[in-house]
C-alpha cells in the first residue's frame, strides 16, 4: 500500500488492531503502525498476561467486523459477576452477592480472553484484509494537519497522508501530545499484579471480585489449563505492598494469594509469571482535534474494575464507525469529529468518575468504612430494579 490512506491508526495494541480490522472490514483503506511488534505467545518474553472481558455490545461489533469467528472457541463466558466483601475482622467472606446475566439477558455478560491471544487472532484477521497495511516497528513522530488532510511522520522518515488520524497509542499518546490536547490524571498509589492460576474447584463461569482493603482481588474465568480449572487474576494493592508481592518467591506468593482469595476456588497455584503496572484514572479534555480522533487509552484510562477498559474503547470505535459510514465523503472533517466528541465524552466522564469511586471504596482500610461498604452492597443488591439497572449500565446498554 502506498503512503496514503483513509485512516492512519497510531498504535497497534488490542484497541488499535481492532480498529484497523473494523474499519478495514468496512472498506476503508487503513494503515496501522506501532513501535513494538505484537507479542503473541503466552510464554514469550514481554507477553501481556492480562485478560480482557468483551461484553455483549462489544461482541456484536466484533462479529460485524469478522473478528469474533477467530475468538469464539478461545473465550470463557462470564455468566455471573460475584462481589464478595471480605473486610471484616476475620478477613473472611461476610457479604456475597451474585449479579446473574440471566436476570437481564439470555446471553452471558461477556467473554474473557487473554490479551496475548487477542493480539494473535487480531493479526490473523488483519492478514485476511487487503484494505489494511499493518506496519509494526514504526512509531508516529509528527503530526501536521490541514482542513482537508493530515500528514503523519513515521520513525523511518516516511510521511503518511490520511483523511483521519486515529490515536490508539496509549495513555502517553504522541498524537494527543502533538495536537496539544490536555488530560486530567488521578494517581492512587496503587499497582496491579496480573497472572494466571489453576485451582481445585471449577469457576462455573463466575467472575469473582473480592474486596478487603488496598483494592479488589478479581478472579476471571479462563479455559482449562493443562487439564485443570484456570482463572486470570488481577490483584490491586497499594504500591509498596504490590511490589513486595511481585518480589516474593513462588511458595510465599502462593501462600499470600490463597489467603487473599478467601479459598473461594480452593487452593490456587500460580500458572504464569507475574506482571505489574501502575493504576491511574485519566481522561482527555476533548476527544478530537483537526483531522484527529482520540480513542482507547489515548482518550481514557480507568482502573481494571467492571471490565470497562476495552469495552469503553469499543464504544468509541462503534460511534466512529457509524459516523464514518454515514459521512463517507466527510471522513475526518470537523462535523464528524465534533459529533464524535459530543456522543462519547459525557459517557466517558461518567464511567471514569464511577470507577474512581468504586476503586476508592475498594481501598478502604478503617473498619467503620469497610462496614459501610458492606452495608451499601447489601442495600444495592436487595433492590431488584436497581440491581438490574446497574448490570445494564455496566454492559453499556443503558
Amino acid at each position: 500500500m502506498e503512503n496514503g490512506c483513509d485512516i492512519l491508526i497510531s498504535g497497534g495494541g488490542i484497541a488499535g488492531l481492532t480498529a484497523a480490522a473494523t474499519f478495514g472490514a468496512a472498506g476503508f483503506k487503513v494503515i496501522c503502525v506501532d513501535p513494538m511488534p505484537p507479542i503473541t505467545g503466552r510464554d514469550d518474553t514481554g507477553a501481556d498476561l492480562r485478560t480482557t472481558a468483551i461484553l455483549q455490545p462489544g461482541r456484536a461489533l466484533l462479529q460485524e467486523a469478522g473478528i469474533w469467528d477467530h475468538l469464539d472457541s478461545h473465550a470463557a463466558p462470564l455468566r455471573v459477576m460475584r462481589i464478595i466483601d471480605a473486610g471484616g475482622d476475620l478477613s473472611e467472606p461476610r457479604v456475597i452477592k451474585d449479579f446473574n446475566s440471566a436476570d437481564i439477558s439470555d446471553q452471558p455478560f461477556g467473554w474473557n480472553l487473554p490479551n496475548w491471544l487477542l493480539r494473535r487472532e487480531l493479526l490473523t484477521r488483519l492478514s485476511e484484509l487487503d484494505t489494511v497495511d499493518f506496519r509494526p516497528g514504526l512509531a508516529t513522530t509528527g503530526l501536521f494537519t490541514r482542513t482537508s488532510t493530515a500528514q503523519v511522520t513515521l520513525s523511518d522518515g516516511a510521511c503518511i497522508t490520511a483523511r483521519l488520524v486515529l490515536a490508539c497509542d496509549g495513555r502517553d499518546s504522541p498524537m494527543r501530545r502533538a495536537a496539544g490536547i490536555p488530560v486530567r490524571t488521578t494517581r492512587y498509589g496503587q499497582k496491579a499484579l496480573a497472572f494466571a492460576v489453576t485451582h481445585d474447584l471449577p469457576h462455573e463461569n463466575v467472575s469473582t471480585e473480592i474486596h478487603r482493603s488496598g483494592g479488589p482481588f478479581t478472579l476471571v474465568p479462563l479455559p482449562d489449563h493443562n487439564g485443570r480449572p484456570s482463572s486470570a487474576i488481577v490483584w490491586m494493592e497499594r504500591g509498596p505492598r504490590a511490589q513486595a508481592l511481585q518480589r516474593m518467591d513462588t511458595d510465599a506468593f502462593e501462600e499470600e494469594m490463597n489467603s487473599r482469595s478467601c479459598g473461594v476456588l480452593g487452593t490456587l497455584r500460580l500458572a504464569s509469571r507475574r506482571s505489574i503496572w501502575p493504576i491511574i484514572s485519566q481522561s482527555a479534555q476533548r476527544l478530537n482535534g483537526e483531522r484527529l480522533a482520540l480513542m482507547a487509552e489515548a482518550a481514557h484510562v480507568v482502573p481494571p474494575i467492571g471490565a470497562q477498559g476495552l469495552n469503553m474503547s469499543l464504544g468509541d470505535l462503534r460511534i466512529l464507525l457509524e459516523l464514518a459510514q454515514a459521512r463517507s465523503e466527510g471522513l475526518g472533517d470537523a462535523t464528524m469529529l465534533d459529533a464524535y466528541h459530543k456522543a462519547r465524552h459525557s459517557d466517558i466522564l461518567m464511567r471514569v468518575k464511577g470507577i474512581d469511586l468504586l476503586n476508592r471504596t475498594s481501598m478502604l482500610a478503617p473498619r467503620p468504612l469497610r462496614d459501610l461498604r458492606a452495608f451499601g452492597l447489601n442495600a444495592l443488591y436487595s433492590l431488584a430494579p436497581v440491581r438490574k439497572t446497574l448490570m445494564q449500565m455496566g454492559l453499556g446498554v443503558k
